[in-house]
């Protein structure tokens, strides 16, 4: 007997229709599909001290949030399809975690074949694979940072040791800080606007979802 091959799957923590609230994009509605998991961060409180990315603010362990799961492509699709909404717009955003630590090419052709545009946001560890629309790549000071080009920069501010005249000469089109939420976040919001102010390649980003107390 020959066993029919089972298509790969992918474990998804929480898949929501909102309003993209960071970056280039901002006030956008989106399809969000968050992956599970992230190489920065296994997302459990007790290993944050020791974590390269300490100040997550993000929820993507498990696969227990809204429509999580783990799917095979077509049934990755027909959730996002049940989706209020959902069905009337056609852009995605990838997201973690780490999207890439699962992502592949044959995701990506399939929600190309049923006419999605792809964001995807990435912590730069891993090289991007071809065929995605918009990418953004949001590095953390102590990790192996190797996608240095893209559509749009995104960097939380302030990190230790962070050279920003290094990242200005990359090969990125939308240079953007993002000030660092924290017990001193007023402080942080100064900062990071003071140094837009100051040198004007980069953009601020605020993180409009939350203001708004939206998901």
């Amino acid at each position: 007997m020959i066993l029919k091959k089972e298509g790969k799957k992918y474990r998804i923590k929480e898949i929501f229709y909102s309003i993209q609230g960071e970056g280039f994009h901002a006030g956008k509605a989106a399809i969000f599909v968050r992956f599970s998991g992230c190489n920065l961060w296994s997302g459990l409180e007790k290993d944050r001290t020791n974590a390269i990315c300490k100040f997550c603010d993000t929820d993507f362990k498990g696969v227990d949030g809204d429509n999580g799961g783990v799917y095979k492509a077509e049934e990755l699709l027909d959730k996002i399809k049940a989706i209020k909404a959902a069905s009337k717009c056609k852009f995605i955003v990838l997201t973690g975690g780490e999207p890439l630590l699962q992502l592949d090419k044959s995701l990506i052709d399939y929600f190309h074949r049923n006419n999605y545009f792809l964001a995807l946001e990435t912590n730069g560890t891993i090289s991007v694979i071809e065929g995605i629309d918009w990418v953004t790549v949001s590095p953390k000071m102590g990790s192996r940072f190797i996608q240095k080009s893209g559509d749009e920069l995104k960097i939380v501010y302030p990190q230790d040791n962070l050279d920003l005249s290094y990242f200005e000469n990359l090969d990125f089109n939308q240079f953007y800080l993002q000030p660092k939420e924290e017990h001193t976040t007023n402080d942080n919001v100064k900062k990071t606007l003071d140094y837009c102010l100051n040198n004007p390649v980069w953009k601020l980003s605020l993180q409009i979802h939350k203001v708004l107390n939206i998901q």
